[in-house]
């Protein structure tokens, strides 16, 4: 998981990011078959490659009007964390419902059986099975599967919505707090409220070129309901301008360290840290250590300074310490009250159209596009 193999998978991917993503994108040709998706998420779940650069490769590579399907799909990202970003108490609402699945697991032994049989494949539910099994041998699932695993979860087999969300975290190498609870949310009906998704078994038939034909499926789900909204809040505000010598924090959310700061800013010390998703797999571990890693080791390069974990109270030496903005997520949260958050302008751009639907961000995009190519 390097900023090198992030550039790799984007070549190889470009032959796949103009007309033929919107034809096959939504079929799942499963495990060993050839990939309808650009396969970039795990690589702009954490930086290591710029959204920007991805669009801009696609756009030279196919044109403005065939590569629009793939730019949309970067801009639905960016839409999702603005969304959480303007409205954190969906996080904070999130965890305290996968805590009381938790004790309700434990209090309950009908539902532990229904939730151990989903996590391990065990329903005897066609395809949903295989998904789960998926999953976590290979931290990947095919988006259109992760939708019909989720509306399965929810609506066939009951189980909390906030469960599968935690399930899909854990493992998921892609995973990414704001994309992927508010797709859950999406799929329950909670995000557009009243409309719920149903997997549909000859969706499912159609999308997997036949290899799935699940029977029994809830195929005209009711919307999940909650009580009240969350909040809309303004974007906080980020560090207006960084300058002398400074020592800089590199997190899971922001590992191209290269264009971050501006030129008036003089990294002097570089330090990373890791916060995990709670229980994220050894997998998901691996990459995340290994992508730290690797930006530390280009950081240094770059900046030619000592780069290293930031675990000793003293890393930074004094100095102000300056780190990207984190979404909100386990990042954020992570990061100390007292760093100085700088906030690159495509998220600035994007999330301030990102408080409603996603229809504000898709009418902005030629104006962000605009602005944020070529990269500089």
């Amino acid at each position: 998981m390097t900023r090198a193999s992030a550039l790799d998978r984007l070549a190889e991917a470009m032959p796949r990011c103009g007309l033929a993503y919107a034809e096959r994108r939504n079929t799942d040709a499963g495990p060993g078959g050839l990939a309808t998706t650009s396969l970039l998420s795990p690589f702009l779940r954490r930086r290591l490659l710029l959204e920007q650069e991805a669009i801009a490769a696609a756009i030279a590579a196919h044109g403005a009007e065939a590569a629009a399907k793939f730019v949309e799909e970067i801009f639905w990202r960016a839409y999702f964390k603005g969304y959480l970003e303007t409205h954190p108490a969906i996080w904070t609402r999130y965890l305290g419902l996968v805590a009381q699945g938790e004790a309700a697991l434990a209090a309950s032994s009908g539902l532990r059986r229904g939730y151990d049989d989903a996590v391990a494949g065990r329903t005897g539910i066609e395809g949903f099975d295989d998904w789960a099994r998926d999953l976590v041998e290979t931290g990947w699932l095919h988006n259109h599967a992760r939708m019909w695993f989720a509306s399965i979860w929810i609506f066939t087999l009951r189980l909390p919505w906030a469960l599968g969300t935690d399930f899909f975290l854990r493992h998921l190498i892609d995973g990414d707090p704001a994309s992927n609870t508010l797709s859950w949310r999406w799929v329950a009906g909670l995000h557009t409220r009243g409309k719920a998704y149903g997997a549909r078994a000859d969706n499912i038939r159609r999308f997997t070129e036949g290899r799935f034909s699940p029977r029994g499926l809830n195929e005209s789900p009711v919307a999940l309901e909650e009580a009240g909204f969350a909040p809309l809040v303004g974007l906080a505000e980020a560090a207006d301008a960084v300058s002398g010598d400074v020592a800089l924090l590199l997190h899971l959310d922001d590992l191209h360290p290269e264009t971050l700061l501006p030129k008036t800013a003089r990294v002097v010390r570089v330090g990373g840290m890791v916060a995990h998703a709670t229980d994220a797999s050894q997998r998901v571990r691996r990459m995340d250590d290994a992508a730290v890693q690797d930006g530390l080791e280009r950081a240094a390069r770059h900046f030619g300074c000592p780069a290293g974990p930031a675990a000793e109270p003293g890393w930074a030496g004094g100095l102000p310490v300056v780190t990207a903005w984190a979404p909100v997520g386990p990042s954020a949260e992570a990061l100390p009250a007292t760093c100085l958050r700088v906030r690159r302008r495509w998220d600035s751009l994007t999330w301030s159209h990102a408080s409603r639907g996603y229809f504000q961000v898709r009418s902005a995009i030629p104006a962000i596009l605009a602005e944020v190519l070529p990269i500089r």
